[in-house]
């Protein structure tokens, strides 16, 4: 006899397989096979010596053209001009020999001084630069702006400074927001509405062009807006690990808080919040500010920022001073003073002349290159000392005491941005030193004429001028 279960056994059978759902039939291209040849291992009896097996004795050397004073035995350390040199090699003298492999030309003829260092060069110092252009970018919402930063997950020997490159268009917002670091900026182009509270309740707004200054104790907050073609800045941050995404934005700070706290703390309705952002802004266009700054000075009961503790100053109006191959001009906490712990000096130095070989006593040195190519030769002690070659974006970092010289090894002025650490901007220049020490102590150490000592400037020169021409030797 049959039971219920295996009556009903087929039917369900049935069911099941007309209610799977069927897959589409693959197209043509899936359902090709492939035919793999060989093995992804070679044999065994490759392993070893085999008088059988071919060999290539062709070395293919690369044709040579060197650049002037590079085959000199004794280079007496001058750059090398790689620029209309097709295939640079890492030949100084008779040190070095050819590439024989791949070789990136153009890193090559941008810093000749790492492909051929000079025979001064020696033992190990850390990397002290990086290219800005090589740094991540953050794009801002609906073609606002960028930003990109430098600190020390890039350049680990910037442990005290770290820097971000920030652009904003025309009536583009950098969103309100704060950091746990001071930020200090320089204007690159442009011009900008910046605005603030400090913790009295006091407000500031200004307006910034090209060259001027601005700084934001940490944890002060405030924001910048574009005006007119926009703005790009500089902004140094006194923490070498500081960085964009660590910032502290007034969206998120909505964002992450519960609507019902919002409107307790605010005393509004919730409905009041139902549109704020879902996060982070951080560089999206605005209404464009007015022309009449006056019509966004919002004050309270405590006032604005008395002067004396402006968040801005007006650097670009400042006369330089004129140095014997460049210019000079200083910025610090004497005529600053809400930036306590930032000096700073804008170098420009023009081709052939250097910024004299010196040293920063109270800071380490972080360096901006706005233009023009130099190099720099640093000492780090023990025996050490490590040649860079510097242009347009670059970033230098240069610990505090280790001397240093900056070239302008170009056709064009090179401008520098050095930034300090320290209430006051303060070198050593090395030729004042010895212009000031015991001329016999000075003969007696470095093995100078009494004509060479004689001649050192008393006064610190801060930009010397090109080489200087050869001793002419008289005629018998």
């Amino acid at each position: 006899m049959i039971s219920f279960t295996q009556f009903l056994l087929p039917f369900l059978l049935a069911h099941l397989a007309s209610a799977a759902p069927v897959a589409p039939p693959l197209s043509e291209a899936a359902t090709k096979t492939y035919v793999v040849s060989g093995e992804p291992t070679g044999p065994t009896s490759l392993r070893g010596f085999d008088p059988s097996l071919p060999f290539a004795t062709e070395n293919t050397h690369p044709t040579i053209v060197f650049a002037p004073h590079q085959e000199e035995d004794d280079p007496s350390g001058i750059s090398f001009d790689f620029s209309d040199i097709d295939n640079p090699q890492p030949i100084r003298g008779t040190r070095g020999g050819t590439i024989a492999s791949v070789n990136d030309i153009a890193m090559a003829k941008s810093h000749p001084d790492t492909l051929a260092p000079p025979v001064t060069d020696h033992g190990a110092v850390p990397q002290m630069e990086w290219p800005m252009g090589l740094s991540h970018s953050k794009l801002g919402l609906n073609k606002a702006g960028w930003s990109r930063q430098q600190n020390v997950g890039v350049l680990p020997i910037a442990t005290e400074m770290a820097g971000v490159d920030m652009r904003l268009e025309a009536g583009a917002y950098r969103e309100l927001h704060w950091h746990t670091a001071g930020e200090w900026a320089l204007i690159l182009n442009g011009s900008a509405r910046i605005q603030s509270m400090n913790t009295e309740g006091q407000t500031f707004i200004d307006d910034v062009t090209k060259g001027d200054v601005w700084f934001f104790p940490s944890g002060i907050p405030h924001s910048i807006q574009g005006l007119q073609n926009g703005t790009e800045f500089l902004l140094v941050f006194d923490d070498g690990s500081f960085s964009e995404d660590s910032t502290f934005l007034v969206s998120e700070t909505f964002a992450r808080n519960p609507k019902e706290v919002l409107a307790k703390n605010f005393q509004l309705p919730v409905s009041e919040f139902d549109n704020i952002p879902a996060g982070e802004l951080f560089i999206f266009p605005g209404t464009p500010a007015p022309e009449d700054i006056q019509k966004q000075n919002v004050t309270g009961p405590a006032g604005a920022i008395p002067n004396e503790m402006s968040y801005s100053y007006h650097w670009s109006q400042q006369e330089p001073l004129i140095a014997p191959g460049g210019t000079v001009k200083i910025i610090d906490s004497s005529v600053f003073p809400i930036a306590a712990n930032f000096a700073a000096a804008l170098v420009t130095i023009q081709p052939g002349a250097m910024r004299e070989v010196h040293w920063h006593p109270d800071s380490d040195e972080w360096s901006f290159f706005l233009g023009g190519h130099a190099r720099i030769t640093i000492y780090a002690a023990q025996g050490t000392a490590r040649t860079f070659d510097y242009g347009p974006g670059d970033v230098g970092y240069i610990p505090k005491s280790m001397s240093h010289y900056i070239e302008n090894i170009g056709t064009e002025d090179v401008t520098v941005l050095e930034v300090l650490q320290a209430k006051r901007f303060t070198d050593i220049s090395l030729g004042q030193w010895l212009a000031l020490t015991p001329p016999q102590v000075v003969q007696d150490t470095l093995n100078l004429s009494n004509e060479a000592i004689s001649s050192l400037s008393k006064v610190k020169p801060y930009v010397v001028n090109g080489p200087v021409p050869p001793a002419t030797v008289p005629d018998n």
